[in-house]
């Protein structure tokens, strides 16, 4: 027994109340719970109790990880964290959301940092930093005409259209507000190397970490095609509305959306769009002349990392890391250049070995710190648009914006 939920209570009231949960569900076999169609219907005929054993789970191993990312996410668990210290007058400004899975446990070694080193702030430490799940709009409303002045001295969080917007960001970017105060002259060699290279050449952004994309393929659901293995292989014509992708996660959608573009031009876009496999009612299940929908179970779902490692061993659900590499998006962390001698020992913390294996270890989003061991096979490369390809776009927000019209256009728009 836990304090979130009984075992005996509907599907589809515990994913309701903690929609964190429906990832951890879908990578433990019950994948048409991604499509919202199907969750409301089926969700609500069965308990927990009964779909695990429907689907042979461990219901006592299932209902801890369930556990697990519920504490892992919800705002309540973490009240006496006291991460909102807004208007408090401190010295330093700190703003930003983190990934839910890490949030936690690096807000309990950000506070007891500080505690140990409340000497070197006299002035004290203002800061924000939220969970990643309620989104940015609350930053990007207080972004629009922001100057300077009231930037954050820090800022942290994943995704390209806040960061690189004209409108947002990427306008006090082009002023040069920003500097790269990392001190790093390498970074770990899995962002560092031939192929790749998250170091700004511009030295204004800094980056902490990834989220990496991978697919999770339902072999019961190929239907004799071959097993996609890599980003073109999903954006041809055989696994058309097969595609469960984020589109409520935006940092990591937007994240994809820029890699395809850069690697497939518009006709990528296209054709992804035309691979989502949109929410449909039962009814359009049934009347759907897609085979490969009729199931209302997608072959395949684009997911986070940390996700399809949730996998158990026998079930028919299979990781693929894409031979292209796993698209990412960077978790960046921005300093304000006018206040980086006061903020060196915060940036200093943010980008150390130890809060970097926090994120590789706890969270599986591997780390730039060139000391942080991401256990990383070779073959698990990364799918990066690259600093050359953003800067010679002069707003990525509307490139992504441009995308997403082509892409709602193939697929039969939002959902």
């Amino acid at each position: 027994m836990n304090k979130y939920f009984d075992v005996k209570e509907k599907v589809f009231d515990i994913t309701e109340k903690y929609p964190e949960t429906i990832d951890v569900f879908a990578a433990n076999g019950f994948e048409h719970l991604k499509n919202e169609a199907m969750r409301k219907v089926m969700g609500k005929t069965i308990s927990l109790e009964l779909a695990c054993k429907t689907k042979k789970v461990n219901l006592d191993i299932f209902e801890q990880k369930l556990v697990d990312i519920i504490e892992q996410t919800r705002d309540s668990m973490d009240s006496s964290l006291s991460d909102v210290k807004k208007n408090k007058g401190g010295e330093i400004r700190i703003e930003g959301v983190l990934p839910c899975p890490v949030r936690i446990p690096l807000m309990e070694n950000f506070t007891k940092w500080l505690d140990d080193n409340k000497d070197t702030f006299p002035e004290g430490i203002d800061y924000e930093l939220k969970a990643a799940n309620i989104g940015v709009d609350w930053i990007r409303e207080a972004m629009v005409d922001m100057t300077e002045v009231g930037i954050a001295d820090i800022f942290m969080s994943a995704g390209f259209d806040l960061f690189f917007d004209e409108k947002l960001m990427g306008r006090l970017k082009s002023q040069g507000v920003f500097e790269d105060i990392s001190g790093f002259d390498r970074l770990n060699p899995d962002f560092d190397n031939d192929k790749i290279s998250l170091k700004d050449p511009k030295g204004q952004y800094t980056i902490m970490g990834v989220v990496p994309a991978v697919f999770l393929v339902n072999t019961e659901e190929l239907n004799g095609r071959k097993m996609p293995l890599s980003w073109e292989d999903l954006l041809s014509p055989e696994f058309e509305r097969s595609i469960s992708l984020p589109l409520n996660d935006f940092d990591l959608f937007n994240a994809l959306l820029l890699s395809i573009y850069k690697e497939f031009g518009e006709e990528g876009i296209r054709k992804l769009g035309k691979a989502h496999m949109r929410s449909m009612t039962p009814a359009e299940m049934v009347k759907s002349n897609i085979r490969n929908t009729s199931s209302g179970i997608p072959t395949v779902t684009v997911m986070p990392y940390l996700f399809a490692k949730m996998v158990r061993e026998d079930s028919p659900l299979k990781p693929v890391w894409p031979k292209e590499g796993a698209v990412i998006s960077p978790i960046f962390l921005l300093t304000k250049k006018s206040s980086k001698e006061k903020v060196k020992p915060l940036v200093d913390f943010f980008l150390s070995e130890e809060v970097g294996q926090l994120l590789s270890t706890n969270g599986k989003f591997p780390s730039v710190n060139p000391n942080v061991e991401n256990n990383l096979d070779e073959d698990q490369g990364f799918f990066w648009v690259g600093w050359e390809f953003i800067n010679s776009h002069n707003d990525i927000g509307e490139l992504i914006k441009h995308c997403l019209d082509m892409f709602y256009e193939e697929s039969g728009g939002k959902q």
